[in-house]
Order: structure tokens, then C-alpha cells, then sequence
């Protein structure tokens, strides 16, 4: 079975990515590549690669995000505070937040922003004690 989970994403620029990324406090050099961060405690590997490497190794066109999205991807934070914090990091590192804080359905509290190449990430906080109880 599946022992990890890599996630391979184009960017225009790597430096720039990396530089973004790690003012949201993401560390690299990790063990699998110079150019991955990981995420969470079980370590989702994050990987970077520039669009005509991504390309060659996909044998498929990069997907233009301000046409539309092939996917979201969203982090659980441990409070309502560290999304609020995590929102403005990626705002202050030349993100586009399109989704700012705020309360959803009760129990969950989230915000989005866009990376410097326009993927798009989800914060959010689940208070499970105001969870809807199942019917």
C-alpha cells in the first residue's frame, strides 16, 4: 500500500516559489528533494518544479490557473488564530487571498489564498465540539 504522497506542482519561477513558501514557514531540503516542503505531521511531501520540467515528465500541458483549477488544496490549522496568521503571511508574501476569514457553517473557520502561481490553498479550523451532531 501507500507509504507516502508526493505532490508534484509547475511553477514559472523556483526561486520565487521557494521564497514564498518558506515566509509561509514551510522548510526545504528535505530528504527527497532540494525543491519539496512538507506538510502536516505526516510530512505530504511538496514538490516544485519549474513548467518546462513538469511538462517533460508529465507529457501534458500545465494548466492555466486563471482559466480554472484542477484542484484545492487545503491545510487544517489548530486554531482560528493560526488561520488568520497562515492568511496573512501568504498575503504579505505576494499571495492573492480570495477567500478572507471568516466563519462557515458554524463549527469550521477557514480563508483561501492563491500561490504566485495561482494554485490555490484552503486554511481551516474545525472546532469539533460544535460539530452538528449525525442524525
Amino acid at each position: 500500500m501507500t507509504k507516502e504522497l508526493w505532490i508534484n506542482l509547475p511553477v514559472k519561477n523556483l526561486a520565487k516559489s521557494k521564497e514564498f513558501f518558506t515566509k509561509l514557514g514551510f522548510a526545504f531540503n528535505l530528504l527527497h528533494s532540494k525543491d519539496g516542503f512538507a506538510v502536516g505531521n505526516k510530512k505530504i511531501v511538496v514538490m516544485l518544479f519549474e513548467e518546462p520540467t513538469f511538462k517533460h515528465f508529465t507529457r501534458h500541458d500545465v494548466s492555466d490557473t486563471k482559466k480554472g483549477l484542477e484542484v484545492l488544496f487545503s491545510i487544517d490549522a489548530e486554531s482560528r488564530q493560526e488561520v488568520d496568521e497562515m492568511t496573512n503571511k501568504a498575503r504579505n508574501a505576494g499571495g492573492k487571498v480570495f477567500a478572507e476569514p471568516g466563519e462557515n457553517q458554524g463549527w469550521m473557520y477557514g480563508s483561501g489564498f492563491a500561490d504566485l502561481d495561482g494554485h490555490r490553498w484552503n486554511l481551516l479550523f474545525m472546532d469539533m465540539s460544535k460539530m452538528p451532531k449525525g442524525k
